[in-house]
């Protein structure tokens, strides 16, 4: 499997998780390049494949509690990736790249 399909299960596992709002660029340039891609799904994902294994880092924005919610998106998207892939996931590492908070958020 190519790494922008193994990418796109990983984006797709991560948006599903509760407090993650969106996906974010390691860079500038990298955020530059993926503006003016058509196809978005890898955004904020790069993927390694370290002997016969599967590893995966996301640059993801959050919206609420951060170390649960990497712990949840790490869990869900290496079991993703292992059921879509048949394959052992050597790692999954979360970079957190922003908080957004809502106006009903901040009147509390």
């Amino acid at each position: 499997m190519s790494p922008l399909a193994i990418a796109a299960i990983a984006s797709g596992a991560a948006l599903e998780c509760y407090g993650v709002v969106g996906m974010a660029s390691r860079s500038l340039r990298d955020g530059l390049g993926e503006l003016l891609a058509r196809d978005a799904s890898h955004r904020g994902v790069e993927v390694q494949l370290p002997e016969g294994a599967v590893g995966v880092d996301l640059c993801i924005i959050y919206g609420v509690r951060i170390s649960e919610m990497a712990r949840n998106v790490m869990s869900l998207v290496h079991f993703r990736l292992e059921k879509a892939l048949g394959m052992p996931v050597a790692y999954v590492n979360v970079h957190v790249q922003g908080l957004r908070v809502s106006l009903q958020d901040e009147r509390r």
